[in-house]
């Protein structure tokens, strides 16, 4: 059974910057902004996102939240200084906690696992006030996450399996099976 999405008239000032290193998943991301209406500005870079951004801030944003050069969380922080009534949204491969509180505190309206769907990105961007967007109609898995978590440790040790079993508390053998294994859905 599909739950109902809620929708919401796009504001006047509708510009959106997109901020995200993956130029395949920008552009993608963009025009389906476009098609719903925004005016959309892109960056592949922090320091690209803070540039247009201090030029011509705009009324919405998306923010990936690691980037080659940085954080999102840079963004969103300068975003605010300058436009403090904007909707942000933080976009990541690699939720936490820690992260999504971090975003929240700074002003983010939502904080978005990717690939996040476009019409769940619209929704988040345009909820009137203290609404939030319906929940997402096909989350990750908790497996899935746990293998995300898995994969982000073991890149930060730069591939190192027995730092990486160290740092999780798990044991040498089990993370290289968990390793050798395709990703859940």
């Amino acid at each position: 059974m599909e739950a109902a999405q809620q929708t919401w008239p796009i504001p006047q000032d509708n510009t959106l910057l997109i901020v995200d290193d993956d130029r395949a998943f920008l552009a993608r991301l963009a025009r389906a902004m476009e098609t719903r209406g925004f005016e959309v500005e892109t960056a592949p870079s922090v320091e690209d996102g803070l540039i247009s951004l201090r030029r011509r801030p705009p009324a919405f944003a998306v923010v990936d939240m690691r980037l080659d050069d940085g954080s999102g969380i840079d963004v969103i922080a300068a975003l605010k200084d300058v436009r403090p009534e904007a909707r942000a949204v933080v976009l990541t491969g690699y939720g936490n906690i820690a992260t999504a509180v971090t975003a929240v505190k700074l002003g983010a309206v939502d904080y978005l696992a990717k690939p996040a769907d476009a019409d769940d990105v619209y929704q988040a961007l345009i909820a009137p006030g203290d609404a939030k967007a319906p929940p997402p109609e096909n989350p990750m898995s908790a497996d899935r996450v746990r293998w995300e978590h898995i994969q982000r440790v073991y890149e930060l040790c730069n591939r190192n399996v027995s730092e990486t079993a160290r740092r999780l508390n798990m044991h040498r053998r089990t993370l290289q099976r968990i390793l050798a294994k395709r990703a859940p859905k």
